[in-house]
């Protein structure tokens, strides 16, 4: 027996998440439309909302609903220092870390030439542009430590040397509580690399 072509519709277009195979995308959408209608109903609405509502703020590119996002027009940040991250969900890591109170850049991704993806897909051109405003002393790279994001990271710490700012990148190592016997070789050689005075 054939699916209804709407179900099957509903199908692939779930399977756009990550994760989402075919047999999940299959369950969520059975899910919905057997127990959940209404819940189905709310996500339909949402996702019409957001993408109506949603756009990238002016100055740090992360998601708004208004021209500049509230952490670039609060008055209370320190407007000399930007930290750039790959992800809105890697800005709202870092607010709740409280560790920091400067302003942000967000790539919306990391170079990935093997993906298509440039310094052009990552706004990069935005980036300097925010950065060199005469405002910015200190750029802080806070891309993630896998082989892009290490790529990432080179290519915009070269890049804004280059323009005469200071570039510092987050640190690695132990995590908070972590047992030496329970951590990677590779972790473990980069926290003694990276050691400080104690």
């Amino acid at each position: 027996m054939d699916k209804p072509a709407a179900l099957d519709e509903l199908i692939q277009a779930l399977r756009c998440l990550p994760g989402v195979g075919p047999k999940s995308a299959q369950r969520m959408a059975y899910h919905l439309l057997q127990r959940d209608t209404a819940g189905a109903g709310r996500l339909s609405q949402a996702l019409s909302d957001a993408l109506g509502r949603i756009r990238h703020c002016g100055r740090c590119n992360t998601f708004t609903e208004s021209e500049v996002c509230s952490l670039c027009a609060s008055q209370r940040r320190d407007a000399s220092l930007l930290c750039v991250v790959e992800s809105p969900g890697d800005l709202l890591m870092m607010e709740q870390s409280q560790s920091y109170a400067g302003l942000y850049f967000v790539l919306m991704g990391r170079l990935s030439p093997l993906d298509g993806i440039g310094p052009r897909e990552i706004h990069l051109d935005r980036l300097v542009k925010r950065a060199t405003d005469g405002a910015v002393r200190e750029v802080i790279l806070a891309t993630n430590f896998t082989v892009e994001g290490e790529a990432t990271a080179h290519y915009i710490g070269e890049l804004l040397t280059g323009k005469g700012l200071a570039v510092s990148r987050i640190a690695r190592g132990l995590p908070v509580g972590g047992e030496l016997e329970h951590v990677d070789s590779g972790t473990l050689a980069q926290a003694v690399l990276e050691r400080r005075p104690a």
